[in-house]
């Protein structure tokens, strides 16, 4: 047991280092191709937080690991939303000016919708996740004809700003694109591995692991990105990670591990863990889109979402 610990521990560790060094080359590289700052936040800065998650329930998925595949994927959006966002709020209220980001929120709505009626048979099919990936491949169309076409919004700006501040050489930046991807896929193979050994260790299901120890150490990425993001005011830049990172957990993460095998889930996924994430994310759609002007996330909102994640983590736990 205490080998699989420490490997945990140690991946989880390389994990965020690797994929803080993946977001910060892609982003340069992209920006070195005269990619708009807008379409790198929408993709690069948004989804690139997800390639923790993504590469984790591949090898989940590959292994026959379906709670730790699904669980990884649900229980980061959950933590996402709850735990990351809670915390940025309490730091600083975060308010919504990106007419981007509130189009992105009832898109996030709606995927969770389209997840819940797929998953409703208990079984998350192949067919059923090509559904999920084709939907991603249409997210990625508008996203990319928004970022190319609108040249002006608050995120952008932000993106910008953030660029310009960390600017570096164009070899630095591919060794670091590189290098990030193959300690990302190395580091997320060794915690798939010491998961499952940790679950049988203790006797729990791999989907508990899933949506506790994995989920919220493939979230770090999006907890330092916007928790700074925050302390500095960007607060679309901090709202638009989440965002981003959902919707390519709920679309593309949980696509590419049904495609990759058949997954069956549980009866406590669609009693438990699938009403939660939609409650967040149907919470944090009404607060955020801003009906009479705009959207604001409140130090009380914050604690509220910090008391759910704790109160859903501890219930986790106590029932295992």
């Amino acid at each position: 047991m205490t080998l699989p610990v420490l490997a945990a521990v140690f991946s989880l560790a390389l994990l965020v280092w690797s994929a803080g060094r993946f977001i910060d080359g892609a982003a340069a590289v992209a920006q070195r191709f005269g990619i708009p700052p807008l379409l790198i936040g929408m993709v690069l800065v948004g989804f690139g937080t997800s390639a923790p998650e993504m590469t984790v329930s591949a090898f989940a998925a590959s292994g026959g690991n379906a709670g730790i595949a699904l669980g990884n994927a649900y229980g980061s959006n959950i933590a996402n939303i709850a735990l990351i966002l809670g915390l940025c709020a309490l730091v600083r209220p975060i308010t919504v000016h990106s007419r981007v980001l509130k189009q992105e929120l009832p898109l996030l709505t709606a995927a969770t919708a389209l997840t819940i009626g797929l998953l409703w048979d208990g079984t998350l099919t192949r067919f059923d996740a090509w559904v999920l990936l084709l939907a991603f491949a249409g997210l990625m169309a508008w996203t990319i004809r928004e970022g190319l076409a609108r040249r002006s919004d608050a995120l952008g700006t932000e993106v910008e700003e953030t660029l310009r501040a960390h600017r570096s050489p164009a070899g630095r930046a591919t060794f670091r694109l590189v290098i990030g991807l193959l300690l990302l896929i190395l580091s997320s193979r060794l915690l798939v591995w010491s998961a499952v050994e940790i679950a049988g260790g203790l006797g729990v299901s791999d989907l508990i692991i899933g949506l506790t120890v994995v989920a919220v150490g493939t979230s770090l990425p999006e907890l330092a990105s916007s928790i700074l993001a925050a302390r500095k005011g960007e607060d679309d830049l901090a709202l638009g990670n989440i965002l981003g990172s959902n919707l390519f957990n709920t679309l593309a993460v949980v696509g590419i591990a049904g495609a990759i095998r058949e997954l069956g889930t549980g009866g406590e996924v669609l009693s438990r863990d699938l009403p939660v994430m939609a409650f967040l994310t149907l919470g944090l759609f009404v607060v955020c889109y801003g009906f009479r002007g705009p959207g604001r996330i409140s130090r009380l909102d914050g604690a509220l979402l910090l008391a759910t994640f704790i109160g859903y983590t501890l219930f986790l736990v106590t029932t295992a």
